[in-house]
């Protein structure tokens, strides 16, 4: 079926008109900032691997234009100022290629050589930004590659930086927060072990199955986008920051380092650089609200961390530094400046904390806590403490999911009836007319919450209702146009275009190849581990070693009690060994039958057929709206 958005209603373009009372439009001070140090606009396209375009500037072009009624009016500014994209002079030594992708490339010409400050998401984007350095500023070796910290978007193209040689020869360092092997875990774990359906969640937040224009998706709030198609990459830090103080000369320059694990990612760090006044705090000050919890699904985050590690920051540095550049949005000038930005940010997460746990402990739940706090205006009228990447609303309820764990503190929701059922009994109860006529009129009122929410027991009892499906399409459509949060907005449009349409097909995977190839081995098993249908493995016991040649190590895994657990070395009672490099083992472990071509087997070859046999299958179109 077809799919079509619609307009906004008469009530959703007033919402957004009245909307602005709620912003300092007044303050265009980040249109001049985003515009500052200049030096190259971007190339007209980014090319894939297979010569087809998968990132356009102009496809955005629809941005010059006053705010429509189909996007909030703050993330329509947000994204005006996003939409500007090319090579930046920071200040001399320090600069960045910015929108091509979500996240920046960030290099600092030392005396001796580049170093080079998070690699974007993909390949493509930062061999792109690396030529454009080529071009305009140095060409200078790449001295060093730095991760700030261990999400996808700042490690996927550095391959676009150095190559596997460089850095295994010990020429180039890779400087991370945390151990190398933490480092590891965090940064491949997370997009691989959860990946199926952390992918798919991410296809409904960052807006990946909409179209590019003002009834879908405008920009990620704090990056352009993502460019589909692109190839994303992984290679292991080699040397690892596990304490605030370290410092490190790279590319002649010297570096110090604050180590703040557990703030916006598992392992992150804030680096200074005082010959050039320069300071980042990563992904823990941007001219956006961050996310306590991705929507997109990754450990909750602690809002207190932030709040500490900023406020150590300017403890340390605030009275020096000059300017303050992130892997994300554009930099900040002066001290003052400076000082302004991170303790507004400090102070944003630290309210956030604060009055999510002072509501819960007077009794309320999450979501009651999370429509009762509000910032104050001093904060919230900031444009870089407003809802582009978390919101308030849902960083509220993420401070109890982290600190008072899943249950909400009512009895009723400690064991409810799934969906299906739940939805079944209520239509059943009400009928499904008189909930269709409800839904209707809430839509009718404005009232698109309740009529979502209403609807959906109809859906989720009769999927095949398509009155249901269109009305309740119709009410996401509008929430999606009122959002501030481009997350939020994601969300509720692909909801309305998949109950219209259908389940669109996956365009994104956060499990690539590369990143499983570099898992370290003890992962490996734990993907292939939550591959294994617990029922069917129930009775099993199978006993298999698999001997890696690249490098030289042995794992025996045993399948029992309907679990995959491995340990290194061999096992006496293995009734197979299983020899290759670590490509064909890791897919033979994942199920992968074609693999086994490349695999030496002594002993019984049928106990692989017998685990094969025990292993599940990810659909990375699974509905989400329907049951």
């Amino acid at each position: 079926m077809s799919y079509q958005p619609k307009p906004a209603t008469p009530r959703t373009a007033a919402a957004n008109r009245s909307a602005t009372q709620r912003y300092a439009t007044e303050d265009r001070r980040d249109f001049a900032d985003a515009d500052r140090g200049l030096i190259a606009p971007l190339p007209d396209k980014l090319y894939g691997r297979d010569g087809k375009p998968i990132f356009d500037p102009a496809a955005f072009d629809y941005l010059d234009a006053e705010a429509p009624d189909t996007v909030n009016p703050s993330l329509w500014r947000q994204s005006q100022v996003i939409r500007k994209g090319g090579l930046y002079r920071v200040v001399d030594g320090v600069y960045q290629v910015r929108n091509n992708d979500i996240a920046n490339l960030t290099v600092v010409e030392g005396p001796t050589g580049l170093v080079v400050i998070d690699a974007m998401a993909s390949v493509e984007a930062a061999t792109q930004g690396m030529a454009m350095i080529r071009e305009h500023v140095s060409d200078k070796p790449v001295a060093a590659v730095v991760y700030t910290h261990t999400h996808i978007d700042h490690y996927g193209g550095v391959k676009g930086v150095v190559t596997t040689e460089q850095v295994a020869s010990g020429r180039v360092p890779i400087v991370a927060p945390g151990t190398i092997a933490s480092f590891d875990k965090y940064a491949l774990g997370e997009n691989v072990i959860a990946g199926n359906a952390m992918s798919r969640r991410a296809s409904y937040a960052f807006g990946s199955l909409l179209d590019l224009d003002p009834r879908g998706h405008v920009t990620c709030g704090i990056g352009i986008t993502s460019a589909l198609g692109a190839t994303i990459s992984y290679l292991s830090p080699t040397d690892g920051i596990t304490r605030t103080g370290e410092k490190r000369e790279l590319g002649g320059l010297e570096f110090e380092f604050l180590y703040a694990p557990d703030t916006e990612a598992p392992e992150e760090m804030h680096i200074w650089i005082p010959e050039l006044g320069a300071l980042t705090c990563a992904e823990n000050a941007n001219h956006a609200l961050h996310n306590i919890q991705m929507l997109r699904g990754a450990r909750t985050r602690d809002a207190r961390n932030f709040a500490r590690y900023l406020d150590e920051t300017l403890e340390r540095w605030g009275g020096q530094a000059q300017v303050h550049y992130g892997p994300h949005t554009w930099p900040v000038w002066g001290n003052e400046a400076v000082v302004d930005l991170l303790e507004s940010q400090r102070d944003t997460y630290k309210f956030i904390h604060d009055q999510a746990l002072r509501l819960a402990n007077k009794g309320a739940t999450p979501l009651e806590a999370a429509e009762e706090v509000e910032l104050p205006e001093a904060l919230g009228r900031r444009w870089h403490n407003r809802g582009y990447h978390g919101t308030l609303h849902h960083n509220v309820r993420a401070v109890f999911h982290k600190e008072l764990g899943m249950w909400d503190g009512d009895p009723v929701s400690l064991h409810p009836h799934p969906p299906v059922e739940t939805a079944r009994r209520y239509v059943e109860l009400i009928g499904s007319e008189r909930v269709l006529a409800e839904g209707r009129r809430a839509f009718e009122t404005g009232d698109y919450r309740w009529a979502a929410q209403l609807l959906h027991s109809l859906v989720f009892a009769d999927p095949e209702h398509r009155e249901a499906r269109e009305l309740q399409a119709d009410a996401y459509e509008q929430l999606g146009y009122q959002a501030e949060g481009p997350q939020w907005r994601g969300i509720y449009l692909t909801a309305a275009k998949e109950l219209r349409a259908g389940v669109q097909p996956a365009r994104f995977a956060s499990a690539s190849a590369d990143t499983v190839l570099a898992m370290p081995v003890d992962l490996l098993f734990d993907f292939a581990a939550v591959h294994v249908v617990g029922e069917r493995a129930a009775d099993a016991d199978l006993r298999i070693d698999f001997r890696f040649t690249d490098p030289e190590e042995t794992w025996a895994m045993r399948v029992r009690h309907g679990v995959l657990n491995a340990r290194r070395g061999a096992s006496p009672q293995a009734g197979l060994t299983v020899s290759g490099p670590k490509a064909a083992l890791a897919g033979v472990l994942l199920g992968q039958t074609a693999a086994a071509k490349a695999v030496e087997r002594d002993g019984d070859g049928r106990l692989l057929e017998e685990y094969w046999a025990l292993l599940d299958e990810f659909d990375p179109n699974f509905p989400m709206v329907t049951p």
